[in-house]
């Protein structure tokens, strides 16, 4: 695959499309999804946003930079779409969500919430983190967590609940520290 631009510098490092999508795709999904494009929308989006770039004379200069033109493309393939459903969003909420969006997470493809939940993880021990693992990483039923951490399937649910709302909470009490 060809590099998607050419570098500023001899020595910075300039993503091919596979390393932009890896480091971007998350977050236009997310985007999408704040914008009101349902998930299966918010897939065709992404994809369509990738290619797009793909397909324009895009020059990467910084992964915040990247960030931005990727939220304006996708932002403009969710319009299109709009259209197409003659279903086309107010242009003052689709700019008031993206004021929103932009305070809250900013042009870079690290979203402080990540980065809360990735410490709010490494918190987690024992069996908790097991069931995590087994549930999202390993995708395992409930029934097949609770055979390998010998539980209910009824417990494994109650436990996933509790692990959620303990993430959610240390999220929200590191995002405002």
């Amino acid at each position: 695959m060809t590099a998607v631009s050419v570098p500023i510098s001899p020595s910075a490092v300039v993503p091919d499309l596979a390393q932009l999508i890896e480091d971007h795709q998350a977050t236009v999904w997310r985007y999408v999804r704040y914008l009101g494009a349902d998930s299966t929308e918010a897939d065709d989006l992404v994809q369509e946003t990738f290619l797009a770039v793909h397909r324009s004379d895009f020059v990467y200069e910084s992964a915040r930079q990247a960030a931005s033109y990727l939220r304006t493309t996708a932002r403009n393939r969710l319009l299109i779409l709009r259209r197409q459903q003659r279903r086309e969003p107010s242009q003052v909420e689709l700019e008031a969500a993206d004021a929103v969006w932009a305070e809250m997470v900013g042009d870079g493809p690290v979203d402080p919430y990540l980065e809360a939940l990735d410490h709010c993880l490494e918190t987690l021990e024992g069996r908790a983190r097991r069931a995590l693992d087994l549930h999202y990483t390993d995708r395992r039923s409930r029934v097949e967590i609770a055979t390998e951490l010998e539980m209910k399937p009824e417990g494994v649910k109650s436990l996933l609940r509790r692990i959620r709302e303990l993430l959610r909470d240390c999220i929200e009490r590191k995002i405002k520290s």
